[in-house]
């Protein structure tokens, strides 16, 4: 129990002193901004490839949780089992 708050400690410390972004790189910048003056749907692709790039390290992580817990929860019949 300690550890997992000394973790959590850690993490909610490091989140606050992480920088803000406040912007992407100027040639995205410039894209996006030139794609929705001129009616194009680059904006869209754009956005579309940010959520999946957010995406992708939540279900990996999601994943690795199921995983974690369906193998505690055998560990634990299993000890239940044997006593």
């Amino acid at each position: 129990m300690k550890k997992a708050i000394v973790f959590l400690f850690i993490v909610v410390l490091s989140f606050s002193f992480s920088p803000a972004a406040k912007a992407q790189c100027s040639m995205c910048t410039i894209s996006a901004e030139q794609g929705t003056k001129n009616g194009n749907t680059q904006g869209k692709g754009l956005n579309s490839g940010i959520l999946y790039l957010l995406a992708i390290p939540y279900l990996l992580m999601t994943g690795i949780g199921v995983l974690w817990y369906r193998n505690y929860r055998k560990k634990i019949s299993s000890t239940a089992i044997n006593q």
